[in-house]
């Protein structure tokens, strides 16, 4: 799988996630999901130079147990 970074705004507060997803599209349903409330406003490729430089929050799976 691959890392994506989803942007989301929250009312007027801006959000960066890093989610482990199959592609884009699933990275930012996912995030949808956890907050239906949210405006995804970008998908990108997680660049693991800059991410390690300014670490996003990251978005974990649910168990169920």
């Amino acid at each position: 799988m691959t890392s994506y970074t989803v942007g989301l705004k929250l009312g007027v507060r801006a959000k960066v996630l890093t989610i482990e997803a199959e592609d884009a599209l699933v990275a930012a349903l996912k995030i949808k999901l956890e907050n239906p409330e949210a405006l995804v406003t970008y998908v990108r490729k997680s660049n693991r130079r800059g991410d390690r430089r300014h670490p996003h929050e990251v978005q974990r799976a649910k168990t169920t147990g």
